[in-house]
């Protein structure tokens, strides 16, 4: 393959200020409860860099922290890049799976999705809790069977 279109297919985070528009080759994570389109994305909360949900049509991401989801208008998206989604759980991760933050203290946190009353959702994965986090209604939920965001 060309060199130069290896860098292309390459993930990327980029960098969303409040109100912007998504960029046009955000990762599609899965749906939200109404049918609306979930991205890829992150936001810092607490020292934590952490994985979670893009809402386009609320222009905000959410995480999830301590319980309790957090909403949040600067945020970054998971762009380019040649992905797919894994089945996995209780913490584990492929070797190839996509780095979407790490706690304050280095901890990696990983992407993973699951299905949650009628959404499929993006969240991170702490594989020293062995579970993934999604955040749903204001709340932090933990899940044992997910799929996990990796690099082809």
């Amino acid at each position: 393959m060309d060199k130069a279109l290896c860098l292309l297919l390459l993930t990327t985070w980029e960098f969303c200020p409040p109100n912007a528009p998504i960029p046009q080759k955000a990762i599609i994570a899965g749906h939200d409860s109404d049918g609306s389109p979930l991205y890829v994305g992150r936001a810092i909360h607490e020292g934590d860099q952490l994985p979670g949900k893009v809402a386009a049509n609320r222009h905000m991401a959410y995480v999830s922290y301590g319980g309790r989801e957090y909403r949040k208008s600067a945020f970054d998206v998971l762009v380019n890049g040649n992905v797919s989604w894994v089945r996995s759980g209780f913490g584990e991760v492929p070797r190839n799976a996509i780095l979407g933050g790490r706690t304050w203290n280095g901890e990696p946190l990983y992407i993973g999705r699951a299905n949650y009353r009628g959404s499929l959702a993006p969240g991170k994965i702490f594989q020293r809790h062995r579970t993934l986090y999604i955040s749903y209604g204001g709340r932090e939920i933990s899940i044992r069977d997910y799929e996990v965001l990796v690099e082809n």
